[in-house]
């Protein structure tokens, strides 16, 4: 008998004011705006046909993912459970600043975020590589732990980056080739050959103009 795969959606929380000012938030606790709610509530109104095959909702422990999650898990009939190393990367000086203000007061370390060099950590944050491990080891966890089970994982644009690059084996350093906007579903799958991506940040469920991760 064929084993089922294992299917995991994920999903970027919704809009934050943070994120419409461009604003780097990392591990700073900053909550939904408006729009981010009713992105919150569209997709969790997209995946309420899942309601009877989806066995957990997980979530990043900071206020965008969980109130995001929470929406979701209520049209699911599940609890959510909090995974603090689901949380966006520690971006360090960086966090509070907009994009702009970061490459104009710190030029150097701005510039070594720009061109992605994974060993190198963001002063007083996390290296890349570093906050791949964490979420690597996050999902193939969950995978495990669920095998063929269909679970949903709320979490972060850095966090689905780091994703993307894992399930495709595609290195850190390389330049984005994705988008991820702000409460686009994704579809993976495992089984015995490995990871695959059904689907990539689907916003068919939202309004025009969820925003991209990276700056504008």
């Amino acid at each position: 008998m064929v084993k089922a795969p294992t299917r995991i959606c994920v999903i970027r929380h919704g809009e934050t004011f943070w994120n419409a000012d461009r604003r780097i938030q990392g591990h700073l606790d900053i909550g939904l705006n408006p729009t981010g709610l009713r992105q919150a509530r569209a997709a969790a109104r997209r995946l309420a046909t899942e309601a009877g095959t989806v066995t957990a909702v997980y979530s990043s422990d900071l206020a965008r993912a969980r109130v995001t999650a929470e929406a979701i898990a209520a049209h699911l009939g599940r609890p959510v459970c909090l995974r603090p190393a689901l949380r966006e990367r520690s971006y360090g000086i960086f966090e509070g600043l907009t994009y702009d203000e970061a490459r104009q007061q710190h030029p150097g370390a701005y510039a070594a975020f720009e061109a992605r060099q994974p060993e190198l950590p963001i002063p007083q944050g996390e290296s890349l590589e570093d906050f791949s491990a964490r979420v690597s080891r996050c999902l193939e966890a969950l995978a495990a732990e669920h095998r063929g089970e269909t679970v949903v994982l709320v979490c972060h644009g850095g966090v689905l980056d780091v994703i993307n690059r894992h399930v495709r084996g595609r290195p850190l350093a390389a330049p984005r080739d994705f988008t991820i906007p702000n409460a686009g579903i994704t579809w993976l799958e495992r089984d015995g050959a490995g990871w695959r991506i059904v689907q990539w940040s689907c916003t068919r469920h939202l309004e025009d103009g969820a925003l991209d991760e990276l700056p504008g």
